[in-house]
């Protein structure tokens, strides 16, 4: 292992990236509500700007929850999210504005996003998204695994799960103990020279 990973384990990079899989099938086994709860109080730590915080998460697992989104779903993740014991709504909140009062009390900041419909989008969306990634990663710090998707209809989504919170969906992602035996051979990744640049 090379020397700038000395302070991380081999496990914890394994856990998190080098061995981690997207899922596509589960055990039948759940998710306890305390570990979802201990998800969201680590993924909620990762930096937004000005501590925006706009994802929202809504935490699909029960039957009933499931026969709601099993319409809006593409037919390639129907059975793994049927399956899945939980499927994670990752959304966000287009008016997080309203939270910086609390979220950011040193200084009045609603007026930087309020201004603006286009600033308060890009933002939203764009912290929305970092939020999302820090739940899979929190998830597989916790022995979690994932299975993020975006085959669904966001609009059928929103009318089933959001209509009273005005959250918009931006991706689904479904959590659980995966099932080695459904894994795909991982695919290739683009080497340093053609993805990176250095200035």
């Amino acid at each position: 292992m090379p020397d700038t990973y000395q302070d991380l384990s081999e496990e914890t990079l394994s856990r998190l990236f080098l061995d981690a899989r997207s899922q596509n099938g589960w055990q039948d086994r759940p998710v306890p509500d305390d570990v979802l709860h201990n998800l969201w109080d680590i993924l909620k730590m990762g930096p937004t700007s000005a501590n925006c915080s706009p994802g929202r998460f809504v935490f699909v697992r029960s039957e009933e929850g499931k026969e709601k989104l099993r319409p809006t779903l593409s037919g390639g993740n129907l059975d793994k999210t049927m399956t899945a014991p939980v499927c994670v709504i990752v959304a966000y909140d287009p008016k997080f504005y309203d939270h910086l009062p609390e979220l950011f009390p040193h200084t009045d900041a609603r007026p930087w996003f309020t201004g603006s419909e286009q600033v308060a989008y890009e933002t939203a969306f764009r912290n929305g998204t970092l939020m999302g990634g820090y739940l899979m990663l929190a998830a597989r710090a916790l022995g979690l695994d994932v299975g993020p998707m975006s085959g669904f209809d966001a609009a059928q989504v929103e009318d089933a799960f959001l209509s009273d919170t005005g959250w918009k969906a931006n991706f689904l992602c479904n959590l659980g103990y995966g099932d080695p035996a459904q894994v795909y051979d991982r695919l290739p990744r683009l080497p340093f020279e053609t993805a990176c640049r250095m200035a």
